[in-house]
């Protein structure tokens, strides 16, 4: 990566395996291999878009680099300080820099809890400000999300999905984070309303100069709304790009079924639709070498060997594939 660039956050190597139990002493009989072997740089006021099929990796990445999960294996920076290591008294002050948007703002919201109780509950905990003071800033943050002052005294039932989304928004801004992480935002919402989450979202961080790490399954979301892309796939980034570059020559055999699934009203001469053959295989038992071997039409001899690393194809273009590497 170009080490001229600021960098918000950095994930080295990073593995996260989870115990399979198994037996009537429920001894470890195998590993799920949810994240295995993953770097990224996420450069300070970018939106770095992650995307994968279900089961790639993706929202167990984001919880490991927000260290709501520990890894197995591998390191966290923020801001060039190691944080993998801080047990809970030691990880508080980075929880005010670093928040979460959760993809099904029901299920995240607790329905017992009046919207200002929702949104004053970090304040409490994580500043000293008075209760008129907490009241002026609940107010202050469901005008920048597009809701009225009044809805604060309202419960999460009474809202719609974008609304909902927009108070988890809301509490996420609370601590005034630098960083936050998307897990799949507006997947759980209509068409419609998550044209006007993303544009919330992208307003925000022109405001406030927030970086994100956007996790979406959908390729079109992620295009609306990143400025670069990893794709991953089985726990492992198969490709990392500038938006433009990734969507207009995708190198890496997976990315180019995606992109070749996608609707789109531009006909696309040159890029045929790709099927892929066969189910995802299972993290805890993935196929050696290049995890993507078993379903692409590409593989040959040496992708069942020898596990592709990430190499630099040009102009900040990243790919781990054995078609691209000179050794091959």
């Amino acid at each position: 990566m170009n080490t001229d660039q600021e960098y918000i956050l950095e994930a080295k190597r990073i593995k996260k395996y989870f115990p399979i139990k198994g037996g009537v002493l429920k001894k470890t009989v195998g590993q799920v291999k949810a994240v295995d072997d993953v770097s990224l740089s996420i450069i300070k006021g970018e939106t770095l878009g992650v995307v994968g099929e279900s089961g790639s990796g993706k929202s167990t990445l984001g919880r490991v680099i927000l260290r709501l999960l520990q890894p197995t294996e591998g390191r966290i920076l923020f801001e060039e300080n190691d944080i993998t290591g801080l047990g809970p008294r030691k990880l508080r002050p980075y929880r005010r820099d670093m928040q979460i948007v959760f993809q099904d703002p029901f299920a995240s919201l607790n329905p017992k809890m009046s919207v200002e109780e929702l949104i004053e509950e970090p304040l409490i905990v994580q500043t000293s400000l008075k209760k008129p003071e907490r009241k002026e800033r609940i107010i202050s943050l469901l005008q920048k999300v597009g809701l009225r002052p009044d809805d604060r005294l309202k419960y999460p039932h009474e809202f719609s999905g974008g609304q909902r989304q927009r108070i988890s928004i809301a509490r996420a801004l609370a601590l005034n984070p630098k960083f936050i992480i998307c897990d799949e935002p507006v997947s759980a919402l209509d068409v419609s309303i998550q044209a006007q989450v993303l544009n919330l979202m992208a307003d925000l961080q022109e405001e406030l100069g927030l970086t994100y790490l956007f996790i979406a399954h959908d390729l079109s979301v992620v295009k609306h709304i990143s400025d670069r892309v990893a794709v991953m796939y089985l726990g492992r980034i198969a490709e990392i790009a500038p938006k433009k570059n990734l969507y207009d020559t995708p190198l890496h055999p997976y990315t180019q079924a995606l992109l070749s699934s996608v609707p789109s009203v531009e006909k696309r001469k040159d890029r045929e639709k790709i099927i892929l053959k066969g189910d995802l295989p299972s993290p805890s038992d993935p196929p050696s070498g290049c995890a993507f071997r078993t379903r692409c039409p590409k593989a040959h001899e040496r992708c069942s060997i020898d596990r592709p690393e990430l190499i630099h194809a040009g102009d900040g273009h990243y790919v781990a594939c054995h078609l691209y590497d000179k050794k091959g």
